[in-house]
C-alpha cells in the first residue's frame, strides 16, 4: 500500500509504499479516506525514524472487520483514532477507538474529530458540570479550542477564549474575547489549557476554589511558575489535572461511544469541525508547512485520492 513515511527532508514527508498493516484479533482494516494533521504529530516529524508511519485521525471503510467479532461490520463508514498508523491507505485501528458515522457526516468532517474533538470533550468531562460555570479555553484558535469553545456553549457554560487570533471565536459561542491573560481578575471554574509556560502559571492564579485545570499540550518551553500561596490559599479543592488522549481513554474505555456522540452532535448541525484547509495527500507537505507555521485557523485535512 502507499502510505505518507517520514524523510530527512523538510517538512519530513513523503509518499512511499510500505507494506499493509497486520491487525489484532481486536482491530478492524480500514480503507482510509481522510485524515487531519495534528500538531504534534507535525512537530515529532523530524526526530522520527525515517520510512516510519504516523497519524492518528481516521475517517473511511471498514475493509475487514475485527476477527473478534467487535466493532463496525465491513463497508460500515467510520471514525477511528490510532496511536500511529493513519496516514496511509489502510489501517489497523482498535475497535474501542473506532465509531460508525451517521449519516449526513463527511469523511473530512470525521476526520477531524478524534484527537481534537475527544481532547476537547475529555477535558471537558473531567472538569465536571459546567452549566451556568465560567470556563475559559485558552489557545482557543487551535483545532482543540475551536472544539472546546462548542461544546462548552452547549453545555450551558459561560465561555472565555484565549487567543492571538480571536476572528470566528464569538460566533463558535465564546461569549469574552481575550488576548492576554493576567494573573489578577476574574475566576474560572473549568481552564483548558493548550499553551503551558506563562499562559499556565496564569491560569492557575485565576481558578475557582475547587476548580480544575487541564492541560493537555504546550506551545512554549518556558517553565510554569505562580505564587504557591494563589493555589492553595487562594483555591482550596483546585486540581490541576495532566490530560493524554491515548492513556485517558484507555482508562475510561468511551473512545468508541465518545467519537460516536461528537459524530451525532456534527450530524446534527451542533458542532462544527472547523475545518480550515483540506487537500490531497499528495500536497501533504505544503498542509504540514501552513499547520507548523500556524497558518492554519482551525483543522487541516488531507485526502487519500
Amino acid at each position: 500500500m502507499r502510505a505518507l513515511v517520514t524523510s530527512t527532508t523538510p517538512p519530513h514527508a513523503e509518499l512511499a509504499d510500505v507494506p499493509d498493516p497486520r491487525p489484532l484479533p481486536g482491530q478492524a482494516v480500514v480503507a482510509v479516506n481522510a485524515f487531519s494533521l495534528n500538531r504534534g504529530e507535525t512537530r515529532r516529524l523530524a526526530t522520527m525514524e525515517p520510512g516510519a508511519v504516523t497519524g492518528w485521525d481516521v475517517a473511511g471503510v471498514v475493509q475487514r472487520s475485527a476477527a473478534d467479532c467487535s466493532g463496525p461490520h465491513e463497508g460500515a463508514r467510520v471514525v477511528g483514532l490510532v496511536n500511529g498508523g493513519a496516514w496511509a491507505q489502510l489501517a489497523a485501528v482498535d475497535t474501542e477507538w473506532l465509531a460508525e458515522l451517521p449519516e449526513g457526516v463527511s469523511f473530512e468532517q470525521a476526520s477531524a474529530l478524534p484527537v481534537a474533538g475527544l481532547t476537547a470533550l475529555r477535558a471537558l468531562e473531567i472538569g465536571g458540570f459546567v452549566l451556568g460555570k465560567r470556563v475559559l479555553v485558552t489557545g482557543a484558535s487551535g483545532g482543540v479550542g475551536r472544539f472546546g469553545i462548542q461544546l462548552a456553549k452547549l453545555s450551558g457554560a459561560h465561555v472565555t477564549a484565549l487567543a492571538r487570533r480571536t476572528q470566528g471565536l464569538a460566533e463558535l459561542g465564546a461569549d469574552e474575547l481575550v488576548s492576554e491573560l493576567e494573573a489578577q481578575g476574574e475566576t474560572y471554574d473549568v481552564i483548558v489549557d493548550a499553551v503551558g509556560g506563562p499562559v499556565l502559571g496564569a491560569a492557575i492564579q485565576r481558578v475557582a476554589s475547587r476548580g480544575t485545570i487541564v492541560s493537555f499540550a504546550a506551545t512554549t518551553d518556558e517553565p510554569v511558575s505562580y505564587p504557591t500561596r494563589s493555589l492553595f490559599g487562594r483555591a482550596p479543592g483546585a486540581k490541576l489535572y495532566g490530560l493524554y488522549i491515548f492513556s485517558e481513554l484507555a482508562r475510561t474505555g468511551t473512545g468508541s461511544a465518545d467519537l460516536r456522540r461528537l459524530a451525532d452532535l456534527v450530524a446534527a448541525g451542533k458542532l462544527d469541525p472547523q475545518i480550515d484547509r483540506v487537500a490531497s495527500w499528495k500536497d501533504a507537505n505544503g498542509a504540514i508547512e501552513a499547520l507548523l507555521d500556524r497558518r492554519v485557523n482551525g483543522k487541516a485535512v488531507l485526502v487519500v485520492d
